[in-house]
């Protein structure tokens, strides 16, 4: 019986871990992908994707997840269900340790992904009553009423155009005096009525018993505090890497981010990262499926070249 389970396993199954997968197991490794969660990462939460090639009408994330996944599956990848709680790496063998048991593998693809990150304005005890990090789960639950949106991306301003769908009024609240949005996003945002974006502006607090009542805010040049009333507040201000089971295994920058070179190899040989948990300029779909490919490519010629 070999010394190793698996030549190669990838740890996150959104669409840089599936893309891997694809790649690697079409070229005949033996390899599993482990995902904690739902296969599709951030994008299964995502409404519409418009900018991803070839689906020039655009799909829903949901959607666009569930065809990669079956894709891959076509081409005989395994995925199972799992955790990983930390990593155990040598120049020989890559050990990834689960709640009930150790894998042992060749090499390994990081494609765990990243997280919203938080404000701190009570997020942990307003979850699900009235704080969210999603329009798209939770926007019918605002039909008619007033809500406050964070952000000023891509996402931030995509998701507040998606509420519109559904409520009254959406407060767009940026710490700036200008979006970092695409123009496209922008021009629609301008467009729409419902939205009202209030410039150099943060939230600082949320009120409410049961439920979120009004947004604490205050403007950030001229310190003026006031409270908005409204039903809920949806939150779009960066992510943060899920890197928690790395513990310092490999290079990370100063925000946790993976450090890679141009064919996704990390500070530790036969180690590679992909997608939004890596340092890179930018976190799309499209980026994340081009990481993927490159990985797996790599993972396979290092296999190749490594003393079996």
């Amino acid at each position: 019986m070999s010394a190793f389970d698996y030549d190669l396993v990838i740890i996150g199954a959104g669409p840089a871990g599936l893309t891997a997968g694809l790649y690697a197991a079409r070229a005949r490794l033996n390899v599993l992908l482990l995902e904690k969660a739902v296969p599709g990462g951030q994008i299964i939460v995502t409404d519409w994707i418009e900018n991803y090639p070839g689906f020039p009408e655009g799909i829903s994330g949901f959607d666009l997840a569930e065809k990669m996944k079956i894709q891959a599956e076509a081409f005989g990848l395994k995925i199972d269900t799992a955790e990983v709680h930390s990593l155990a790496l040598t120049p020989d063998v890559k050990e990834v340790v689960l709640q009930d048991k150790r894998i042992k593998a060749k090499s390994l693809i990081i494609a765990s992904g990243a997280s919203p990150k938080k404000l701190g304005i009570g997020e942990d005890r307003y979850m699900g009553k009235g704080i969210s990090f999603c329009a798209t789960c939770d926007a019918p639950f605002f039909k008619e009423k007033t809500v406050v949106a964070v952000g000023g991306g891509d996402t931030a301003v995509q998701e507040a155009i998606y509420l519109t769908k559904f409520v009254k009024k959406v407060y767009l609240l940026h710490r700036r005096d200008e979006l970092r949005a695409t123009k496209i996003l922008q021009e629609r945002a301008f467009a729409n009525d419902k939205i009202e974006i209030l410039w150099d502006t943060v939230a600082t607090g949320v009120d409410g018993f049961f439920g979120i009542e009004g947004v604490h805010v205050k403007n950030v040049k001229t310190g003026e505090e006031k409270t908005l009333k409204a039903d809920g507040c949806f939150i779009w201000v960066g992510t943060l890497p899920n890197t928690d089971f790395l513990k310092d295994a490999v290079d990370t920058d100063a925000y946790g981010f993976i450090r890679t070179d141009a064919k996704m190899q990390t500070s530790v040989s036969g180690v590679f990262a992909v997608g939004d948990v890596r340092d890179t300029p930018l976190r799309q779909v499209s980026t994340a499926v081009g990481d993927g490919a490159i990985a797996a490519v790599s993972a396979e010629h290092y296999l190749e070249n490594i003393i079996k």
